[in-house]
């Protein structure tokens, strides 16, 4: 393996830290609950209606979900769709409801946490912090940080020089100057500043555009460099955050 030089974090505001998406159509609550999720670092989309909600649930992450149930059946049927989703099924989902029978209602069909009207500041807050560790490892799991480091991804017994800009716990994301074809198995060697030594993978590309951009995902990874990836993001993650929330996400780790 040649020689790669430094590895450098590119620091972003781009990406939020919590994507939150709140599915109600009562302007109290969206506003309440916008404000609260605000103060834990969310980012909030709001649908007004259960078709879009399933639609966005079906095509983007989200680190949590709210659903008010006092959109009627329609709205629990969105907390079983958020288990059946490819890319929200681990995330943490909250049902606001009414009684307690709804509250039941909520858990046995896939909500984490209930928050039962009448709503407050101080009740919401509570329920959040309680919620907010889970919330942050499911973060974690999806968090990309951008990073620019020089790379070799070595095919056909041959090394290709390449440029990583972003990494996450389950693959990156590389520059490179041959196409590759998505479902090809390669390695990758580079650098990663957490790690002295070289980092090496077995990896699947998932796709590759016409800029010359490819996505790959971890197939092999030893458990050391693992977990020294995992750690080394969690720190990442952990300096974007506001420190009154650095602090929480530091305890919930």
């Amino acid at each position: 393996m040649n020689p790669h030089g430094d590895s450098h974090v590119k620091r972003s505001s781009e990406e939020p830290v919590i994507r939150a998406l709140l599915i109600s159509n009562d302007p109290p609550t969206i506003g309440q609950l916008s404000e609260s999720l605000h103060e834990f670092a969310a980012s909030t989309q709001v649908c007004t209606d259960v078709a879009s909600a399933v639609r966005l649930l079906n095509t983007r992450k989200f680190e949590t979900v709210v659903v008010d149930l006092q959109m009627g059946d329609e709205s629990r049927n969105v907390l079983e769709r958020v288990r059946l989703s490819p890319s929200n099924s681990t995330t943490i989902a909250f049902a606001v409801t009414e009684t307690t029978k709804e509250s039941a209602i909520a858990f046995e069909a896939g909500s984490n946490f209930v928050l039962e009207r009448p709503l407050s500041t101080r009740s919401v807050g509570r329920t959040l912090e309680k919620a907010y560790g889970m919330i942050m490892r499911e973060r974690l799991r999806y968090f990309r940080c951008a990073i620019s480091s020089p790379a070799t991804i070595l095919k056909d017994n041959a090394g290709i020089p390449c440029q990583v800009f972003n990494i996450s716990e389950g693959g990156m994301a590389v520059t490179v100057p041959v196409p590759l074809k998505p479902g090809e198995e390669l390695v990758v060697e580079t650098r990663i500043p957490c790690q002295a030594s070289a980092f090496s993978a077995r990896i699947e590309v998932c796709w590759y555009d016409e800029k010359g951009r490819a996505g790959v995902r971890f197939l092999t990874i030893s458990a050391e460099q693992g977990g020294e990836l995992r750690e080394w993001l969690s720190k990442q993650l952990e300096d974007s955050l506001p420190e009154s929330l650095a602090s929480r996400f530091r305890a919930s780790t």
